[in-house]
């Protein structure tokens, strides 16, 4: 570029352009200037703590070598001896950083002269394995260093007994690096060792002293649930796992299982699907530490705002919630009464409760090939002292009305007798009790309407299935059908056929309910009679909604409220399986009754 001088003469200079770039230039040199010298200060400084370490071992290796033999050891290990374990370590600073150094010392039963586990070598403590450790405490960083110490003519002072430990997961596969700790208070030294599995999932561990039920094991891997050994208490007197007992010469095997640990969520619902909390809670495993019945998991836990108890990091097991409750009483599960937690999973159980009474029966019905709960199924409790039934279906509820007996003039369905109204030419007060038309002196009327009480399901999150009657035969001269109409006020009420509109009917049992009926929570029928010939009337002897409203059971239906004592029989009926019939059901208290029914 040429610039003008106040003589008129022209001289050169840099542009804006040239300027940035030489800028960017430096500031790149710059840089990569500063990474070298990061990079090579990182390096002097990984090469002094590389220096550091090894001159750390060669000090400390030199010290257990000019150990004499016997004194090979660590303070609570197995050789016991004079230098530092892991709950001991030594303390040094070199160059302003801190470090841990401990010892591990183990016997090795050398295959040359047989070994213990062939039952071919008495002495199987055959020289000692020494591991130094070297920790960073600033990086946490851990360096390990391995040397063998072999004595000087014979073996050990006595040879010892053996520990054989195999260490497998839930499905029976070995398990590596799992950490194995064997400690014994009960002799002097006493014995403190950590060890790790090996690739096969074993640990043999040689030369340990006599003691009789002396060795507690524990062994476990995080992220891994935790198996051990058990001492002999007043709380578990015959453990099924006995703290292990060592003998010169002999081997002790003992089996470990652990896996990957899970979470689990109780959900406490009320029947409309409300959490509930502050409810007292008692969980179960299925594992016994010991006989008879020591559970290995047995916790009471108290549910949250959100009514839930949250179980973290537990083992795989099968767990089964119970109430600790004078107040409520479990209605129903999802799964059914008890969960199969798998490893490395986290999983919900939705546990229904509701109010308490002195007397009940849950009725769980099953598919006796596959143990499914079967949907669908119709339960029908009865008894003849005083007489009644209930029918109940799992997976859903059901609006039954038999007897209309007691007239109309009932807004809400409370006495299961009355209705709302009618036209006048329906008959309810003729014995048998049905609904018919009215007869005027020798000729029914040719129509007549009956609007049923409004029932309440309890909760908007009502799904309506099937709308069935009896008798379902009719005489072909006659008529009968229904509309139904649902809401969440209780008071609008259109109603309508299967198609969803006014100008449809209900016709057939058993048809299924148009879904725009669904999410509301009050619903009424409204019945039709209808005949060709005068003489001849529809009869109607039950009319039967089913539901589902709530929190789903599956398979499963409780009656509440029973009476203490006297003989009910249960009738389970599906119309894919064979109709079962339980008799001389005894009730007391709260009762539990698991059917399974055969296709």
């Amino acid at each position: 570029m040429l610039i003008k001088d106040y003589k008129n003469k022209c001289v050169k200079g840099f542009t804006i352009v040239e300027v940035v770039v030489s800028i960017g230039i430096f500031i790149t040199l710059a840089l990569i200037t500063a990474q070298i010298y990061v990079l090579i200060v990182s390096q002097i400084v990984a090469y002094r703590e590389q220096t550091t370490i090894s001159s750390l071992a060669n000090q400390y290796l030199e010290v257990a070598r000019n150990l004499p033999y016997s004194q090979v050891g660590t303070v609570s290990g197995n050789p016991n001896g004079a230098l530092a374990d892991s709950v001991n370590p030594i303390a040094t600073s070199v160059n302003g950083i801190d470090y841990q150094i401990y010892y591990v010392v183990t016997y090795l039963d050398d295959p040359a002269d047989g070994t213990i586990l062939a039952g071919n070598d008495a002495a199987p403590n055959d020289y000692k394995q020494i591991k130094l450790y070297i920790k960073n405490q600033r990086n946490d960083v851990l360096n390990s260093f391995l040397t063998n110490i072999v004595p000087k003519g014979l073996e050990g002072l006595s040879a010892g007994g053996a520990l054989f430990l195999e260490i497998f997961d839930s499905v029976g596969q070995p398990l590596s690096g799992a950490s194995v700790r064997i400690q014994n208070s009960t002799i002097n030294p006493t014995i403190d060792l950590n060890r790790l599995s090996d690739a096969n999932g074993n640990w043999i561990e040689v030369g340990l002293p006599n003691s009789v039920n002396g060795y507690h094991i524990t062994v476990t891997k995080s992220g891994y649930s935790t198996d051990q050994t058990y001492p002999i208490t007043q709380q578990n007197p015959n453990p099924l796992k006995t703290d292990s007992t060592i003998v010169d010469g002999q081997i002790t095997q003992v089996s470990f299982s652990i896996d990957k640990v899970s979470n689990l969520v109780f959900n406490l619902q009320d029947q409309i699907c409300f959490p509930t909390p502050d409810i007292n809670l008692q969980v179960t495993g299925s594992k016994l530490i010991g006989t008879p019945d020591v559970l290995k998991f047995d916790n009471s836990y108290t549910s949250n705002s959100e009514g839930q108890v949250a179980l973290n990091n537990i083992e795989w097991d099968t767990y089964t919630p119970a109430l600790v409750s004078s107040s409520y009483m479990i209605y129903g599960t999802s799964p059914i009464q008890q969960i199969n937690l798998l490893p490395d999973t986290s999983q919900n159980f939705n546990v229904i409760i509701g109010p308490k009474t002195a007397n009940s029966l849950l009725v769980i019905v099953k598919d006796s090939a596959t143990q499914n709960p079967i949907e669908g199924a119709l339960v029908k409790l009865e008894t003849t002292n005083p007489s009644s039934s209930v029918s109940k279906l799992t997976e859903g509820s059901i609006w039954s009305q038999q007897d209309w007996s007691l007239g109309s003039g009932q807004a809400n369905f409370i006495d299961d007798k009355k209705y709302f109204q009618d036209d006048g030419n329906v008959d309810v007060a003729t014995i048998p009790t049905a609904l018919r038309l009215v007869d005027f002196g020798g000729f029914y009327a040719t129509s007549g309407q009956l609007i049923s009480s409004s029932f309440d399901t309890g909760t908007n999150a009502t799904s309506y299935t099937s709308l069935e009657w009896q008798p379902t035969s009719q005489n072909p001269a006659t008529s009968i059908k229904f509309q139904l109409a649902a809401n969440n006020d209780n008071a609008t009420w259109e109603y309508q056929g299967p198609d969803g509109t006014e100008n449809s009917y209900y016709e057939i049992s058993g048809t299924v309910i148009n879904a725009s009926l669904n999410e509301k929570r009050y619903i009424r029928y409204k019945a039709f009679l209808s005949t060709d010939d005068t003489s001849k009337t529809p009869v109607v002897t039950s009319v039967n909604l089913n539901y589902v409203s709530g929190c789903p059971t599956p398979g499963q239906v409780m009656f509440s409220g029973l009476t203490e004592g006297l003989d009910y029989s249960v009738e389970i009926s599906n119309g894919s399986y064979q109709t079962q019939t339980i008799e001389d059901i005894n009730i007391s208290g709260y009762n539990v009754l698991t059917v399974l029914l055969a296709q």
